[in-house]
């Protein structure tokens, strides 16, 4: 569990094209065997530490002729962001993904101190 202290929360969300191989033929959709794909996501303002951040599919554009296989991760959180992994294996085809994530995490607030 993330606790928090006294500081304000902020929540972030957005959503981000992971790719979209369909049109151009890429290994995404032409290919067999262990495929990634990372994005860097950047968030719209800093948290004062790594936030929380919930990630899923919010669009999927796949061939139905194999079993569907399919993992989606934030990886590498910091404060001012994290990468969104998509993963996929054996003979499953993704033409196109776009994921939805939320953030949520402890932000500044103006009568913090800043000691150097």
């Amino acid at each position: 569990m993330k606790t928090f202290q006294t500081h304000p929360i902020g929540i972030d969300q957005g959503e981000a094209v992971l790719f979209s191989e369909f049109g151009n033929g890429g290994d995404m959709w032409t290919g067999e065997g262990p495929r990634e794909r990372r994005t860097e996501i950047r968030f719209k303002e800093g948290f004062r530490t790594p936030p929380v951040v919930q990630i899923g599919i919010s669009l999927w554009d796949v061939d139905t002729t194999s079993a569907l296989r399919a993992e989606v991760q934030a990886e590498s959180i910091t404060a001012e962001g994290f990468n969104a992994i998509f993963r996929t294996w054996s003979d499953t085809r993704i033409a196109r993904i776009r994921v939805a994530w939320t953030a949520i995490g402890e932000v500044a607030h103006a009568d913090d101190w800043n000691i150097s």
